[in-house]
């Protein structure tokens, strides 16, 4: 790709009501800004302050390029903030969680409810000899035990790496494997569209793949009971009923590791990002406060799942850190009808909800009709997340379902920064299109491949370019991956992405720069697909590309090669789907296979996907002077 390009730009503006300014946590966002650059350290020390730390850090910040440590030698733990001090603080019966099965069973955990559980379920994880640094693997559904379990292993300073429930065998077994957990948690069965998925039986195929595992924690959902091994299985309720309601913490270094989470590399096997106790702590506090408004009152609804990094920061540890009442839902949003999502608004006065660009494009098609039958007057911020936010899809999610008057925060953040970086503040003028400019506390440009800042209108790379509290620290046992990160632009971090600015500083998100293709907001590694049909006894090599899809933002479309002698025909489309299906799961199934004699390579052996991508949506390929053939 150039180094930069022209980018034509069509803005509109919408003001909101001054009001929602005048009482915003950050009423003047410029003044906040410059605030951050004139003292950044001390920027980030006043926000630290407001969590409970057991030790005082000696500095805020220790930066070693591409090296920091934040908050050096404070002591703290995540869910002492996110539940004990609110316990004591007179919020323990305040609604944390309000879970809305598939089928339309809720459930209220009071904030002392929370606490509880989560010591009972902490107990319960060292009766299984589990102590501070072991990695505990999570494999649930959207349900109240899953966040339980994440904040057990937080309490005593095991590191949770949780993968998402709709993975197949194959790619629950490599970050198991990776992480090298000794616990796995999951549960028999998760429900999605009136059916089960059959949590506990993919789980039990890749633990058959996993030698660290020993044991395995399941949570009963289903009737009849599934039956357990006596060995290595444990009920999670029978779990839980033999363990004391009362768990001291670990006290936590600021740099001690909470999580694993791993996302999709752009060659070879998925990333698994380490996210440290204090700066993530810190990060995801601010943001969910700040960027969201919250309120004492508020009801927020996420409507993410907790298996990826949205979950993390923004169903789990800032939301709950900052003591506000989560809405999770499990199941899709037209199930069992478009109308669920605004029936759940209506029912419960959701007042903040955060969802997906993909989520909003359906509801588009299946029109206002549906939104319109709910009352959703208690909205009072809308947010979007997980790939731009195309200015149609916020025209539409602005007025259908903000009725023009509540603000619309697009935020472009990633796995790998833990918090948001660029968002239109409450109370900004907001741009459709545009995510916005970078929030207090980060900063964000757009450059070349030099680092240098591109002009407005000018499309380029989009960098971080100083440290943040809740970055990534390393890339579990890969830290080489870690530093092509910072190394790729001369004193940046990379993020991968490209993006363009306005003259007013607005920045557009344009897509992704490199091998991962972003699917309905869920990334998917080229590498771990084509690796997925490779494994095939019938293809010999395969590549894939990211397919643009007025719904999904993109479709996953795979060119494939077949062994000599083996024919296309007689089925072989739907068995490569299924296959794909069962190793990585239905969220990395191809839309589209297309077989050819041979891929494009470059001399030294390499695919190049551009070509291909460029040939499939009639664009120029570029520069191919490295093409084989």
């Amino acid at each position: 790709m150039a180094d930069s390009f022209a980018v034509k730009l069509e803005e509109k503006k919408y003001y909101p009501d001054p009001q929602l300014k005048a009482g915003a946590w950050v009423p003047d966002y410029t003044q906040a800004y410059q605030e951050f650059l004139r003292d950044p350290e001390g920027f980030w020390d006043g926000i630290a302050r407001d969590l409970s730390w057991f030790e005082p850090w000696d500095r805020v910040l220790e930066w070693k390029y591409p090296y920091a440590r934040w908050f050096v030698n404070g002591k703290l733990n995540i869910t002492y903030n996110c539940l004990d001090r609110h316990v004591a603080g007179g919020l323990k019966d305040k609604p944390a969680i309000i879970w809305h099965g598939e089928s339309g069973e809720n459930r209220v955990l009071t904030y002392e409810d929370l606490y509880r559980e989560v010591m009972r379920f902490a107990n319960g994880l060292l009766s299984l000899g589990i102590r501070k640094g072991d990695r505990v693997c999570i494999y649930m559904p959207l349900v109240p035990e899953q966040m339980i379990a994440m904040l057990a292993c937080a309490r005593i300073g095991a590191v949770h790496s949780v993968v998402f429930g709709g993975f197949g065998p194959e790619a629950l077994s490599m970050r198991i494997n990776d992480a090298e957990a000794k616990v796995l948690i999951t549960a028999d069965v998760g429900y999605r569209r009136g059916k089960t998925v059959p949590l506990r039986e993919i789980a039990l195929e890749a633990i058959a793949r996993t030698p660290s595992i020993e044991r395995v924690v399941v949570l009963r959902r289903a009737s009849p009971a599934v039956e357990l091994d006596p060995v290595r299985d444990v009920d999670y309720a029978e779990l839980m009923a033999r363990s004391a309601p009362e768990c001291p913490l670990e006290v936590m270094d600021a740099e001690d590791p909470l999580f694993i989470l791993y996302t999709s590399g752009s060659t070879g096997a998925p990333k698994g990002i380490v996210h440290t106790c204090g700066g993530y702590a810190v990060g995801t506090y601010y943001t969910t406060k700040c960027v969201f408004d919250i309120k004492e009152n508020d009801i927020y609804w996420c409507t993410a799942d907790t298996g990826w990094i949205t979950g993390h920061s923004y169903i789990v540890y800032g939301p709950l850190a900052v003591g506000t009442t989560v809405v999770i839902a499990e199941g899709t949003p037209d199930y069992p009808d478009p109308g669920i999502y605004w029936r759940i608004i209506q029912d419960l006065g959701v007042t903040i909800f955060y969802t997906a660009p993909t989520a909003i494009r359906m509801f588009m098609r299946y029109g206002e009709g549906w939104p319109k039958k709910y009352d959703l007057s208690s909205l009072r911020v809308l947010g979007s997340v997980g790939e731009p936010l195309n200015p149609e899809a916020f025209e539409w999610f602005y007025h259908v379902i903000g009725g023009g008057r509540c603000p619309i925060v697009d935020t472009w953040w990633q796995t790998e920064t833990g918090m948001h970086m660029v968002t239109t503040m409450i109370g900004e003028p907001m741009k459709p299109g545009f995510a916005g400019k970078p929030i207090p506390g980060a900063v964000v440009d757009v450059v070349n491949r030099h680092g240098d800042p591109v002009a407005p209108g000018t499309g380029g790379f989009l960098v971080i370019k100083e440290p943040w509290p809740a970055m990534l620290r390393t890339v579990h046992r890969n830290d080489e991956r870690y530093r092509v990160y910072w190394n790729t632009i001369p004193g940046c971090y990379t993020t991968g992405d490209l993006a363009v600015k306005d003259e007013e500083g607005y920045i557009m998100v344009l897509g992704r720069a490199d091998d991962l293709i972003v699917v309905a907001g869920h990334n998917i590694g080229t590498a771990e697909v084509e690796s997925a049909l490779v494994s095939h006894d019938a293809v010999a090599e395969a590549a894939v590309i990211g397919k643009p899809d007025p719904l999904k933002g993109n479709v996953i479309k795979a060119f494939v090669t077949l062994c000599v002698g083996v024919n296309p025909g007689d089925g072989l489309t739907d068995e490569l789907a299924r296959h794909v299906r069962k190793t990585l799961g239905a969220i990395a199934v191809p839309a589209e296979i297309e077989y050819v004699d041979r891929l494009p390579k470059t001399r030294s052996g390499k695919i190049m996907r551009r070509v291909l991508k460029a040939r499939e949506l009639g664009m120029d390929p570029g520069d191919i002077s490295t093409l084989e053939e």
